[in-house]
């Protein structure tokens, strides 16, 4: 459990954020969100106020980061990039998540380290974290400007035989899901976003085409959207290309494995996160060793599948 609650005395009188920086070695800013979000408390309840005085029996929670022996694909002595499998998250969404790439980043660079970027929890492929405060300011301003290249391989739905470019603009879903489980949608009112697509190969059994994407833009789900909207999703995509019941009974972990697969077409979202190049004092090329295009084989037959493309 990545979240742990421990019991501490103070015998002097202490500044509470003064506190939680010397026993977690936190900085200032640390030990005052950590206060804010409730994880200091006295007497079974959450102080938040963090220049209050504390003394006695007190109980904190925090991360203590557990892993399980996950290696980097590389690393140096600023940052590491791992291969994230499938299914696992990145951050720990809730204090009970049990296990998430973040205990691996921390078991290996420590307290200070950290990742640099998102990826959504059903894709795998290519995590770059930093080992440090400096490194991860420099990474995650690179990832905002949109210095550091990013490329991903998808298997779809369907034929594809020409490189194509999204520029559909995307829009957060704000008004609620009563018609769809969709996070975003295409809307001329949405961010401007770009996505390169160029098809590598097509498999007529199965009806399905593996697909290399460039995204110059960060939107949520960009990749996702942009193949949904030109009626290709992404196989094994439990939002886009799904009904709405069959997205509802996956988020609401009611879905079998069979309906998984008829209702979505693979038992994982097929989009594997391929390449990053970057340059941070010299320049950097990182290219997946997972042989993605053999995970064809988990994709559901196509006269089995059922899709809404609209």
């Amino acid at each position: 459990m990545p979240f742990v609650k421990e019991k501490y005395h103070i015998e002097e009188e202490t500044i509470a954020f003064l506190y939680v920086m010397r026993t977690l070695n936190f900085t200032q800013g640390q030990a005052q969100r950590h206060i804010a979000k409730g994880r200091l408390l006295i007497g079974g309840e959450s102080m938040v106020y963090t220049g209050n005085k504390i003394q006695g029996d007190v109980e904190m929670v925090y991360f203590k980061a557990k892993g399980r022996g996950r290696t980097p694909l590389f690393h140096n002595k600023d940052f590491m990039i791992f291969e994230k499998p499938s299914g696992i998250l990145v951050h720990p969404n809730t204090m009970s998540t049990p296990y998430s790439m973040l205990d691996e980043v921390r078991t290996i660079a420590g307290d200070n380290a950290n990742s640099t970027h998102r990826i959504d929890m059903e894709t795998s492929g290519l995590l770059l974290a930093s080992k440090h405060k400096k490194a991860e300011s420099h990474l995650k301003n690179a990832f905002e400007t949109r210095t550091i290249k990013k490329s991903y391989l998808a298997w779809v739905d369907g034929k594809l035989t020409e490189p194509f470019s999204s520029h559909e603009r995307i829009k957060i879903n704000k008004d609620g899901y009563e018609e769809t489980k969709h996070k975003v949608f295409i809307n001329d009112e949405g961010k401007a976003s770009h996505t390169d697509f160029i098809p590598l190969e097509y498999d007529e059994v199965l009806d399905a085409t593996l697909v290399a994407c460039y995204p110059h833009t960060g939107r949520t789900h960009q990749i996702r959207i942009h193949l949904f909207h030109v009626k290709h999703p992404i196989l094994g995509d439990p939002i886009y290309g799904a009904t709405y019941e069959a997205s509802n009974d996956y988020l609401d972990l009611t879905q079998s494995k069979e309906n998984r697969l008829i209702h979505h077409g693979a038992p994982r979202l097929m989009l594997h996160a391929q390449s990053l190049t970057f340059t941070y004092g010299s320049k950097f090329h990182i290219v997946s060793k997972d042989d993605f295009e053999s995970l064809k084989d988990l994709i559901y037959p196509k006269d089995k599948r059922v899709f809404n493309k609209r």
